[in-house]
């Protein structure tokens, strides 16, 4: 009588590097554009500064203007 021990094959998994590389690609991509937009527009967002020796004076009317019309008051 013969023993027969049957072992199965085991996968190589040669698919799992593939997949890997993309997701590095893919993250450098995504890592490189935000850099790119991050250094380019940065400065776009921020309100510029008055330059230095500028002076802003903003005179308000002393009385306000009305309106010379009266409202009308509804009729029961």
């Amino acid at each position: 009588m013969t023993t027969v021990i049957n072992t199965p094959a085991t996968t190589d998994g040669e698919g799992g590097g593939a997949g890997w590389a993309v997701a590095i690609i893919i993250l450098l991509a995504v890592i490189g554009a935000g850099a790119y937009l991050w250094i380019n527009y940065r400065q776009a967002a921020a309100p510029a500064a008055p330059p230095s020796g500028v002076d802003i004076n903003v005179t308000l009317p002393e009385n306000p203007v009305t309106n010379p019309t009266p409202t009308p008051t509804p009729t029961p």
